[in-house]
């Protein structure tokens, strides 16, 4: 209870397959953090006025189109569904940020945008990135790597 606490409070998560509830159209997926804890909606509130001003806010950043926002996520295309799943990640200035494999669903120019979005967010908000990614050309954007070597333990 208390693990779920810490990393709702304090994490951003953005997984591979994005956990993203189906039964939710994309306001109230995003929003999701701001809802489950109060620490996040005040900093969302804070820094941009209201969770609802700041979740279109990097919506609109990450070119996730306005007519979308009250449809339900499964009848997004993957990368929408991936994109939505970086804005709820987001939401509420976490003080660590996880994406595993963030961009796997985004073009070559939106995989660069988001992880420029990313690191500029986590920037501003003061959080850390750990990032895990089969594209080592996104390796350049962070200030330190790790390769993982097939057949060895760290």
């Amino acid at each position: 209870m208390e693990r779920d606490r810490l990393r709702g409070e304090h994490m951003g998560v953005v997984f591979q397959q994005f956990n993203l509830l189906p039964y939710l159209d994309v306001e109230a997926n995003t929003l999701l953090p701001t809802r489950l804890f109060a620490s996040r909606a005040m900093a969302s509130a804070q820094q941009w006025g209201s969770p609802l001003k700041q979740a279109k806010s990097l919506a609109s950043a990450l070119h996730l189109a306005e007519h979308l926002w009250h449809q339900p996520v499964h009848q997004l295309s993957v990368g929408q569904q991936q994109r939505v799943a970086a804005v709820r990640a987001l939401m509420g200035a976490p003080r660590l940020l996880i994406a595993d494999e963030p961009t796997s669903a985004l073009d070559d120019d939106n995989q660069l945008e988001f992880i420029e979005l990313l690191l500029t967010t986590a920037q501003q908000q003061q959080a850390s990135v750990v990032m895990v990614s089969h594209n080592a050309r996104l390796a350049s954007r962070f200030h330190q790597v790790y390769k993982m070597q097939p057949g060895r333990s760290a």
